[in-house]
C-alpha cells in the first residue's frame, strides 16, 4: 500500500478547481448554499479528489506512467477542512506495461464542519489502470481492446422516463480548450507534475505530439455539465468511470457530452453516458456518470413558488 501525506482541503482548493474545471456548482462554491443542503457545508469536486490519486499514481513509480481508466465511488463527502490522503494498493499486473491498482481517498483528519468519530473514512475509493512507459502507440492499442469490450451489448435497465424537469434522452455539450497556462495550474493546485502533461519534448519522445491534457482536466469538463447544466446546479457525483481513448492536445477544441440515459425517481439518481470527442471527431474519453439530485437549485425553486 502507498498513501500520501495528509492534505488538509481549504475552500480556496475548490474555488481554484471551479475556475479551472469551469464548475462553479453551489455545493462546492457557495457555503451558504451547501449549508441548506443535506451536506451541510461545501465538499471537494470528485475530479479534484481524483486529481490528488494521479498525483499520488505519479510520486509511487519510479517510472513514468498514464492513467488511461478509472472508475470512482464517492460514498462519503469530503467538505473544507478535512484532511486527506491518497491511497493505492496494486491489485494485479496485467502486463509489464500496465499496473492494476485499487484507489483510495480516506479521511484521516476532521474539519470542523465533520461531527462523527476522528476515525478514517473512506470518501472515494475505485480501481484504476496504468500504462508504464506509455508511448502513443501503446494507448491505442488499449483504446482498440477497451473500444472492443465497450461494443458488447449490456442488460437493458428500467427506470423513470422523467424526474423532475429530466427525461431520458436529454443531452448537454460544452467546448473548450486547454492551455499551458491551464495546465501549470493544474500542477500547482494537485502536485500531479506528470511528464506527460508537463514535458513536450519527453512527451514528444513518446510518440504524442506535445504534451497532453490531464485526466482529471478532461473528466472536469464532465463535472462542469453535470454540475451547471444537465442535471444543473445542486447535483452530487456519486459515481464516474473513464476511458482515456486518445491523447488530447494542448490548444485542441474539445467538445464534452453527457446524455441522459437512466431516471431513478425513488433515490433521485440520474445515469448518463459521458463522452469527450476531439477537433477531428475521434472519441478522446468516453464513461459513464451516476449523480444525486436531490440538491438541484431548479427543484428547490419549484417547491418554494
Amino acid at each position: 500500500m502507498k498513501a500520501s501525506r495528509p492534505r488538509v482541503l481549504t475552500q480556496e482548493d475548490f474555488d481554484r478547481f471551479a475556475s479551472l474545471s469551469r464548475d462553479d456548482n453551489p455545493i462546492h462554491c457557495d457555503p451558504a448554499f451547501a449549508s441548506t443542503t443535506h451536506f451541510g457545508a461545501t465538499v471537494a469536486h470528485g475530479m479534484f479528489l481524483f486529481s490528488l490519486l494521479c498525483a499520488q499514481m505519479q510520486r509511487s513509480n519510479p517510472r513514468p506512467v498514464l492513467p488511461i481508466a478509472q472508475t470512482l465511488m464517492f460514498p462519503r463527502p469530503t467538505f473544507v477542512g478535512d484532511g486527506v490522503a491518497a491511497v493505492l494498493v496494486l491489485n494485479e499486473t496485467p502486463g509489464r506495461d500496465r499496473l492494476a491498482l485499487d484507489t483510495e481517498i480516506r479521511c484521516v483528519q476532521r474539519g470542523r464542519t465533520r461531527t462523527a468519530a476522528a476515525d478514517e473514512q473512506i470518501t472515494a475509493q475505485g480501481d484504476a489502470v496504468l500504462l508504464v512507459d506509455a508511448s502513443a502507440d501503446t494507448l491505442a492499442e488499449a483504446a482498440r481492446n477497451d473500444a472492443e469490450d465497450a461494443a458488447r451489448p449490456g442488460a437493458p435497465v428500467d427506470g423513470d422516463r422523467t424526474l423532475y424537469h429530466l427525461s431520458v434522452g436529454q443531452e448537454a455539450s460544452a467546448i473548450r480548450s486547454f492551455s499551458a497556462g491551464d495546465i501549470d495550474e493544474y500542477v500547482s493546485l494537485t502536485d500531479d507534475g506528470n511528464a506527460f502533461y508537463t514535458d513536450p519534448v519527453f512527451a514528444r519522445g513518446r510518440g504524442f505530439g506535445g504534451a497532453i491534457v490531464p485526466l482529471p482536466l478532461l473528466a472536469g469538463m464532465f463535472s462542469d455539465l453535470l454540475g451547471t447544466r444537465l442535471p444543473g446546479r445542486g447535483t452530487g457525483w456519486m459515481k464516474q468511470s473513464l476511458r482515456l481513448r486518445s491523447p488530447a492536445r494542448l490548444g485542441e477544441l474539445l467538445t464534452a457530452s453527457v446524455r441522459i440515459v437512466r431516471l431513478r425517481g425513488d433515490k433521485d439518481l440520474v445515469n448518463l453516458a459521458t463522452v469527450v470527442t476531439g477537433d477531428d471527431g475521434r472519441v478522446v474519453l468516453a464513461g459513464e456518470a451516476l449523480v444525486l439530485v436531490r440538491n438541484l437549485e431548479d427543484k428547490r425553486a419549484l417547491a418554494a413558488a
